[in-house]
């Protein structure tokens, strides 16, 4: 069975850089948005096992999808991956549910321990 993952970084090379840092277990099945309304449209519409999500983008942020799918009762692991590691945002982003807050760029190694550590490897 696969696991149906998205990446939502409105930055094309965060994507990409998401991307390549996923153990290859998790890069068969890969869905991108650029921004939360596309993100929440494709949790909307589909089955998906794992987000990995930017906070600071266009139309809606990451605090937003987060918020929407606590609203709409859409659960699955978020793990948010941002520059903005203030600690009041990393708190904020774990009350909404998050995982994990991960630095940007996400380490490989960083990145498929905090999968192992959820149970996703």
């Amino acid at each position: 069975m696969s696991t149906n993952v998205l990446i939502c970084d409105d930055s094309n090379l965060a994507r990409k850089q998401v991307l390549r840092s996923l153990p290859e277990s998790l890069s068969n099945n890969v869905q991108l948005a650029k921004n939360g309304e596309e993100a929440l449209e494709i949790l909307r519409s589909q089955s998906m096992d794992v987000l990995f999500l930017d906070l600071t983008m266009p139309v809606i942020d990451g605090l937003g999808v987060l918020q929407a799918m606590q609203d709409e009762n859409i659960s699955l692991p978020v793990f948010v991956i941002s520059a903005d590691i203030q600690p009041e945002m990393q708190s904020r982003v774990l009350e909404l549910g998050a995982k994990a807050f991960l630095r940007k760029p996400v380490q490989q190694t960083t990145l498929n321990e905090n999968l192992q550590l959820h149970g996703l490897l």
